[in-house]
């Protein structure tokens, strides 16, 4: 099992962006994770189905999220976070194939691991494995109670800007992480996660299109 459970956003103003979020798509706050302090930041998670939406902004100087908001020339996608029920084969298949651990987290309740955006290409992608399979210790004790399927029900997949399209897909299928993205041609903000398609709950929105946080939502 490998499927894309949590997208995260880096923000200049974390309050605005999480409100326009959720007055948007009819969410709530599920969690703020204390742990992002370790990376120097805040965040607000939303939950979409049994997936997520993050929000991090920084809160100090030279993190990682600071360099993309600087580097991309504003808010935009910052992280794809996949689900894994094999993270010890799945490690040594990526080191096969050269790819660096930017960080790692071993929990009782789910291990990660942080992959060098220069080894994948277009996105910082994480790949977890909680325990058991199903829950997700990053949003919280109390993420179920949160959900609200009105308006959206799940995240269908993240669109990622490329310089070059063939080679990054060809990237990820080698590195066995294709699951639930699109490449497109990157824009003059450079190769960056662009676009968040959301599952509409209401079948009649499908094609409705929002920009926020610098990413196209789309409902599908």
């Amino acid at each position: 099992m490998f499927r894309l459970r949590q997208v995260a956003l880096v923000a200049h103003d974390l309050d605005a962006v999480v409100t326009e979020l959720c007055d948007t798509f009819g969410l709530t706050i599920c969690f703020h994770d204390p742990g992002v302090a370790e990376f120097g930041l805040h965040n607000a998670l939303m939950v979409i189905g049994d997936q997520f939406l993050e929000v991090v902004s920084p809160t100090t100087d030279g993190t990682t999220a600071g360099r993309l908001l600087d580097k991309r020339q504003g808010d935009g996608g910052y992280m794809a976070i996949y689900e894994c029920d094999d993270l010890d084969d799945r490690m040594a298949h990526l080191a096969e194939h050269d790819v660096r651990v930017v960080w790692a987290g071993d929990f009782p309740t789910i291990r990660g691991r942080h992959l060098h955006p220069r080894d994948v290409g277009g996105a910082l992608v994480s790949i977890d494995q909680p325990v058991p399979n199903g829950s997700w210790t990053w949003a919280g004790p109390s993420w179920q109670a949160h959900r609200d399927d009105s308006v959206v029900a799940g995240i269908a997949g993240v669109t990622v800007g490329a310089n070059d399209i063939a080679a990054m897909a060809s990237r990820w299928r080698e590195l066995d992480i294709d699951r639930a993205v699109e490449f497109v041609q990157a824009g003059e903000r450079g190769e960056g996660i662009d676009g968040v398609d959301l599952v509409a709950a209401d079948r009649s929105r499908c094609g409705e299109v929002h920009d926020i946080c610098g990413v196209t939502f789309r409902l599908v």
